[in-house]
């Protein structure tokens, strides 16, 4: 599988993990270390092939990506979950440990991600599906960015992360309904 756009990833073991799954180029951002030399060189990729995003599904990788998101905006994102990120002995999460499959699926349901959206979704939605202020809001939380493979959010970054991918009051609804029947919830 050869991807025609160049992967931002966090550090060289996740670039070796990525070649092994997929014939690509990679930037690295040396971990949470972005500086501005790194965001000119995401810049250029974005503007001459394209970027995917594709950092670790932590918080230092969701910071870069935050960061990566605001200096350069326009550009794809890929997720893995933290299951799938998961290293065997559970000394640790990141792309260095997925399994080429896992990644490989990451990279085909990439999201692009433009800059002047605004989202129908509200608090109150949110709300009324239990994905904020209950008891089960955590794992229905998960279960719903897992099925749509946006990354893992907490309540406060749910609806802005909804809104960065484009989605909408039907497609909340028709991802918990799906998420409803996978549950045997129907």
């Amino acid at each position: 599988m050869r991807i025609k756009e160049i992967i931002v990833v966090e550090g060289k073991d996740d670039t070796a993990k990525i070649k092994q799954a997929v014939d690509a180029d990679t930037i690295e951002t040396n971990g949470s270390a972005i500086n501005h030399k790194i965001l000119t060189q995401i810049k250029h990729a974005k503007d001459v092939r394209g970027v995917i995003v594709f950092t670790d599904p932590d918080y230092p990788g969701q910071r870069i990506r935050s960061i990566i998101n605001e200096q350069v905006p326009g550009c794809k994102h890929a997720f893995l979950t933290k299951d799938d990120a998961r290293d065997k002995h559970d000394r640790g999460i990141g792309i260095e440990h997925a399994s080429k499959q896992a990644i490989q699926q990451a990279l085909q349901a990439v999201y692009e991600v433009g800059d002047a959206y605004v989202s129908d979704i509200e608090k109150e939605d949110l709300l009324r599906f239990g994905l904020i202020g209950g008891p089960d809001a955590k794992s229905k939380r998960e279960a719903l960015t897992t099925h749509l493979k946006i990354g893992y959010a907490n309540g406060k970054q749910l609806l802005k992360r909804l809104t960065m991918f484009h989605m909408t009051k039907v497609d909340l609804k028709q991802a918990m309904n799906e998420i409803k029947k996978e549950n045997g919830d129907v």
